[in-house]
């Protein structure tokens, strides 16, 4: 009975005031009824059972575990992040490095010139005078040495005519002669052949041989072999004579006037023989003393093939 009598007092009580606020203005109303919720709110949230308290526990945690995981998450990414950053990083630094590495080894470009740069012109440098020629040796390019002439000689006393001098192809002596030297030959003969109607020497007229057996140096001017085929004869020929493979056969003037006829045989003989000989030769070959091979009583010959110069 209490009770009901206090319940039905209070709200009594409520209404009242309810109804003395509402002559005023329509704001505290509002308040008064915003606190009056309020406290019905808390008075029911003290006395309400236990399994609203239990309820908003679990949502906490749950919560809690939720963002603990994507806090991880976050920080796994991050760090995924800055190990990819620090990645490139070292590739980076390694090309460049590998850049100036490759760079230091390649020669230097040469400088580009500016647009408007003058090209430089060279300077012509005059080339160093080139040394004179040595002037030209007259040359014994022209001689000719034969290792294999067959040389005879002939004397005052067989010539044709006999006792005479008599040569058929004059060009310094008139008659047979000379001392022996380059300027004053001796005269020789050589084969020939008339098979043509004409008198051919096997060896022209005036050409010079030098013979180093007897060191004097002789001319052409006479012919070797008589009668109306003189190419039938062993001059012209010339070849293997007495089997000595000779090539050649040339006839020397040695005079003999001064010896007997045996004398001048003698001295044929020892010039008889297979010896060098050689063609249009060099004007610097030793020449004996004496005017021609046999002079002042002796045979001056026997000197050997050697070819000796002054």
């Amino acid at each position: 009975m209490r009770r009901n009598s206090l319940l039905a007092a209070g709200l009594l009580s409520v209404l009242l005031a309810t109804s003395a606020c509402g002559a005023g203005t329509g704001t505290p109303n509002s308040s008064a009824q915003s606190s009056a919720s309020a406290g019905a709110f808390e008075a029911n949230a003290s006395t309400g059972p236990d399994s609203a308290s239990g309820e908003v526990g679990t949502s906490q945690r749950a919560a809690a575990e939720k963002a603990k995981l994507a806090a991880a998450a976050a920080k796994k990414t991050k760090a995924d992040e800055k190990a990819k950053a620090a990645a490139v990083q070292k590739a980076k630094a390694a090309a460049a490095a590998a850049a100036r590495k490759d760079a230091a080894k390649a020669p230097a470009a040469p400088p580009v010139p500016a647009a408007d740069a003058v090209p430089a012109v060279p300077v012509a440098v005059p080339a160093a005078p080139k040394p004179a020629p040595a002037p030209a040796v007259p040359a014994s390019s022209s001689e000719r040495i034969v290792t294999t002439a067959f040389t005879t000689a002939y004397t005052w006393h067989d010539n044709t005519p006999a006792g005479s001098a008599t040569i058929s192809h004059p060009i310094l002596h008139k008659t047979a002669g000379g001392t022996g030297t380059y300027n004053d030959p001796i005269t020789i003969a050589v084969g020939h052949s008339l098979a043509t109607g004409k008198d051919v020497l096997d060896f022209p007229a005036g050409t010079r041989i030098y013979l180093p057996d007897v060191r004097r140096y002789f001319i052409v001017e006479d012919t070797c072999g008589d009668g109306d085929e003189p190419q039938g004869g062993p001059c012209h020929q010339g070849v293997n004579v007495h089997g000595t493979n000779s090539t050649i056969w040339i006839d020397m003037w040695i005079g003999g006037q001064s010896l007997s006829a045996q004398g001048a045989d003698n001295c044929a003989s020892k010039v008889t023989d297979v010896h060098t000989a050689v063609f249009n030769p060099a004007s610097n070959y030793a020449v004996a003393p004496g005017a021609g091979v046999a002079h002042d009583g002796k045979c001056d010959a026997g000197y050997g093939s050697t070819l000796v110069k002054k």
